[in-house]
């Protein structure tokens, strides 16, 4: 009895020692958390108008730009998903990553092969495990992206597209499989086609815009195509910079709410061993003064019979 309530006690003593860990991994991603969503939010207001200015280009000219350009057969997609480089953040990266599996049985269904790049060594992990080839991998910075990611990420999808079918490592289409920030209790895996170039305004300011709005009235100079070779890469950038900032902010807030469940299964786990290490002690004094008045009453009667 005596060994078993040592054992309780050594696991209550470690499963505190494992609070402690968890409460202050929970408090640091909430401390993150919001410098996160503060970049996520003044970086809307920047895709937005790029997203506004490249609206305006493609609305008031009629240039055949390679980035807006629909083959007619296309055979192959590249697939960006953005995950997480560490762990302890729930089902943050298994979310993004059953994402693009959907993605990828729907493009192969269309008859596309893929082409996988990965940001986050817990994507990367997850095909080297399953013995799947990717392209590219970014990682070291999930949880605060810099914009020359971004650039690097998107200058490498960029070249893939704009390669002519049958080089080697052309595709025709590039999607990017994130996590949408919504709420602190909300994180949503989103999958989005990047190119050929689909300008969807409301995905970069957060808010749906009436179609009645006005876009603001060009002059182009130089002109409309020399213009989108400048505006549409930085799009792109601003796009994909734009994934990984609400992908950051997605992955403190999974991680947070997975550190807070850890703190709170610790708390029970510890009141169950503590309750339990009680009721061991109560059995063993219990068993000791059975012993103890079962060994008088033998000593009283044994007296008694030499009387």
């Amino acid at each position: 009895m005596a060994l078993s309530l040592r054992e309780y006690r050594a696991r209550i003593k470690s499963t505190e020692s494992m609070k402690k860990i968890t409460r202050a991994m929970e408090l640091i991603a909430a401390s993150r958390i919001i410098k996160a969503q503060q970049r996520a939010q003044a970086a809307a207001p920047y895709a937005r108008e790029l997203t506004r200015a490249v609206s305006a280009v493609a609305t008031f000219s009629n240039v055949d730009h390679p980035l807006t350009r629909e083959e007619e057969d296309p055979k192959r997609a590249a697939v960006l998903i953005v995950t997480s480089d560490r762990g302890l953040a729930g089902a943050y990266s298994s979310s993004v990553l059953k994402e693009a599996e959907r993605l990828a049985e729907k493009l192969r269904g269309e008859g596309k092969e893929i082409d996988w790049f990965i940001a986050g060594r817990k994507g990367e992990a997850y095909f080297k495990f399953r013995q799947r080839p990717i392209v590219q991998a970014w990682t070291g910075a999930s949880d605060q992206p810099s914009y020359d990611t971004a650039a690097d990420i998107g200058r490498h999808l960029i070249e893939a597209f704009l390669k002519e079918q049958g080089e080697d490592g052309d595709v025709d289409e590039v999607h990017v499989v994130y996590t949408r920030f919504r709420s602190m209790l909300v994180q949503e895996p989103t999958a989005v086609r990047l190119l050929p170039l689909e300008v969807v305004e409301a995905e970069e300011g957060g808010q749906e815009h009436d179609a009645s709005d006005l876009l603001p009235l060009y002059e182009f100079e130089p002109s409309p195509a020399e213009v989108l070779d400048g505006l549409l890469p930085q799009y792109v950038q601003s796009r994909i910079f734009f994934a990984l900032l609400q992908a950051a902010a997605s992955e403190l807030a999974a991680r947070q709410k997975a550190m807070k469940s850890a703190t709170d299964n610790a708390d029970e786990l510890i009141k169950k061993y503590t309750r339990i290490a009680n009721q061991a002690r109560q059995a063993g004094i219990t068993q000791e003064i059975s012993e103890i008045v079962g060994g008088v009453n033998a000593l009283a009667d044994a007296n008694s019979g030499n009387d």
